[in-house]
């Protein structure tokens, strides 16, 4: 999953990239609504986490530049005005979810996934197609009786995939839901990792359509 990061306290920003790293998340830091803009609009992502005082354009300035182009890419503003005009502007702004800092890591881990969980459509903690159960919490996967737990790679190609069951992603996809701007990908990442989680659970539970990519089955 790749979230971008709009945050202009370095000490902050730093701290929270690293703990998103940790988690799993593919991280773009920025730390201006300028280069909050320029990125959504060039890459996509699955998670937005906005601050609101930021320097050039404020984070509402941006969230309705999201909204406006009709971007809907989920949004959690993350920031340390606790007035409550601000949570009701933001929220009506277009915003999924509100959190004052200073917060603490798991809970803003716990918002991200059911922010997650909402745009997905699913109400449950576990994501499933009927034959594959995948806890974002434990990262933990369930196949055919087989339970194991994914290293952090594993589950990030396996949640890009279980968020759109029946859909083809091809490498490019795959490698932009993995890896960050900084993060070096090598050529056969994506195939490294999908011959892990094979092994792990049997040939079967990825399907390869020949010269488009992969894809898990649709939910039954």
């Amino acid at each position: 999953m790749r979230v971008l990061l709009v945050e202009d306290d370095r000490m902050i920003a730093a701290a929270t990239e690293q703990a998103l790293r940790d988690a799993t998340y593919a991280v773009d830091c920025v730390g201006d609504g300028g280069s909050a803009q320029l990125a959504v609009n060039t890459q996509q992502y699955d998670l937005v986490l906005l601050d609101l005082g930021l320097p050039r354009l404020d984070g509402f300035h941006v969230l309705r530049h999201l909204r406006d182009n009709k971007i809907d890419t989920p949004v959690l503003i993350v920031t340390a005005r606790d007035a409550l005009e601000d949570r009701i502007r933001g929220l009506d702004a277009g915003a999924d979810d509100y959190i004052i800092k200073p917060f603490e890591m798991d809970e803003l881990l716990a918002r991200m996934r059911a922010v997650l969980r909402r745009h997905g459509g699913s109400g449950s903690p576990v994501l499933s197609n009927g034959e594959i159960g995948l806890d974002p919490a434990s990262r933990e996967m369930n196949f055919e009786g087989v339970a194991q737990r994914l290293s952090a790679r594993e589950f990030s190609l396996m949640q890009s995939l279980m968020l759109r069951p029946g859909a083809i992603l091809s490498r490019q996809d795959l490698e932009d839901r993995i890896y960050g701007w900084n993060e070096e990908v090598e050529s056969n990442a994506v195939e490294y990792l999908i011959h892990s989680i094979r092994k792990k659970f049997g040939n079967h539970i990825i399907k390869n359509v020949r010269g488009l990519g992969w894809m898990v089955s649709k939910e039954k």
